[in-house]
């Protein structure tokens, strides 16, 4: 070839139209696609900040204000259950007013609810900050954001990007944990919650500078997949996000995944998470060591959700759904025999056996989602983590009450390890969706 028209090559190459984007976007050694999902990353780490705060708090707020563990983990109920139920809103409206904006605001709400309950002196006020700034911020980010930013920006690799995503909340976990709880016994909670505030606003520049709403915007495929441009944006966002739930409630997957996700919240966000530290205390465990072991979990839950993920796109995720479950309620039946004043070797293994399994059951759930509602997954896997929510509220509301009425946590401990049972059978009997099959296909005949 000669220089000339080496030369004009070139010029053609600059002049490359977003039609050719598929053969531009296989020339950057790094997609950009992954420098989305790093964001994505750092985002639900900041947002999630506040996830590890409530169960380092209720026996601060127990001993200042004289609030009973019921009245707290009805504030967090709130939070978890507006949680859940704003992520399927959440997905449509990032379709709607696009990632960034969205996010934004819901970063700036979780901020403002951490920060606002340092001047709380009512119960009531607990509720507004915690159960309704915090709930809709960190609804915001649900794991439907996750599924919005794998769906757009990915079509190889969704399994492990999903597993990644989803590991997030637990290296939020594994940062704050122990910070939070060296903050609480050192300095008590009201700078513990500003920390958590803090963390959330500074992840905002990045998400504004470094996020970008579809591969389109920047000229390129998505990563493993042919160019697409970008569709107009949605309207009538509330009213598509009630319009799809109606079309899969018509179906009998989606009440399976909805059942078995909600013992997966009841069974982790709404016991571990909220209930596990104040357990450990009443056993004579030293703040500081329980919150280490909710960190250690947060460890393996990384490997496991990762793993999880990889394994999600080689095998049946009905069949690891049931495995999931089925594991995490043998464990649970163990724990109140675990409980002790100092780390033992047992309880560790029980620390590392239940984080590998801590949210490795969301990469099969939203594969089975995508399986079946097609590009509604996203809307509709909202409303799966919707009901995971609700049962997470349920159980940290009840788990206080259970501590109030018969003063210890056993019984709660023992019901959820039976309900992660039924769990694994529900995933069990989910069918398959035909390859060429609609939503209709699915529907309960």
């Amino acid at each position: 070839m000669t220089q000339t028209t080496e030369s004009a090559a070139r010029d053609d190459d600059r002049r490359t139209t977003p039609a050719d984007a598929p053969r531009r976007s296989s020339r950057p050694r790094i997609h950009r696609a992954w420098i989305v999902a790093a964001v994505t990353f750092v985002t639900i780490i900041g947002g999630a900040a506040f996830n590890s705060l409530p169960g380092l708090l209720i026996d601060p707020l127990h001993t200042e204000f004289g609030w009973s563990r019921g009245e707290i983990g009805l504030a967090v109920s709130i939070d978890m259950a507006l949680y859940g139920l704003t992520a399927p809103f959440a997905a449509a409206l990032m379709d709607r007013f696009g990632i960034r904006r969205v996010v934004v605001v819901a970063l700036s709400a979780v901020a403002a609810g951490a920060l606002a309950s340092v001047w709380m002196t009512a119960s009531w006020q607990l509720m507004i900050y915690w159960g309704l700034l915090v709930g809709l911020g960190t609804g915001s980010m649900a794991m439907a954001f996750s599924a919005t930013v794998t769906n757009r920006w990915f079509v190889a690799r969704r399994g492990l990007v999903t597993g990644i995503l989803t590991a997030a909340g637990a290296s939020g976990q594994l940062v704050f944990l122990p910070l939070c709880a060296w903050i609480v016994d050192e300095h008590g909670w009201r700078p513990a919650s500003v920390t958590v505030a803090l963390a959330a606003l500074v992840v905002v520049p990045f998400v504004w500078l470094l996020m970008r709403d579809h591969p389109a915007d920047v000229g390129l495929a998505p990563y493993g997949g042919s160019y697409v441009e970008k569709p107009a944006p949605a309207v009538g966002a509330a009213t598509r996000t009630v319009r799809v739930l109606l079309d899969a409630a018509r179906t009998g997957p989606f009440w399976l995944l909805a059942g078995s996700f909600a013992i997966c919240g009841a069974s982790t966000n709404g016991l571990i998470r909220t209930h596990f530290v104040p357990s450990a205390q009443d056993h004579g465990m030293e703040i500081t060591a329980a919150a280490s072991l909710l960190a250690v979990i947060g460890i393996f839950d990384i490997i496991g959700t990762i793993f999880s993920g990889w394994l999600t796109d080689r095998f049946d995720a009905r069949r690891l759904l049931a495995v999931y479950y089925a594991l995490r309620g043998i464990s649970l039946l163990f724990l109140p025999m675990l409980m002790a004043p100092a780390v033992h070797p047992s309880m560790l293994f029980f620390i590392i056996f239940y984080g590998l399994d801590w949210v490795a059951t969301v990469p099969p759930t939203l594969a089975l989602c995508r399986e079946h509602y097609g590009e509604d997954s996203a809307i509709v896997f909202g409303w799966v983590l919707a009901s995971h929510q609700v049962g997470a509220a349920l159980v940290a509301f009840l788990g206080g009450v259970a501590r109030d009425v018969f003063g210890s946590y056993d019984v709660v401990w023992y019901a959820s390890g039976a309900l992660c049972a039924s769990a694994a059978l529900m995933a069990l009997v989910i069918r398959r969706k035909p390859a060429d099959g609609a939503l209709k296909d699915a529907a309960v005949g």
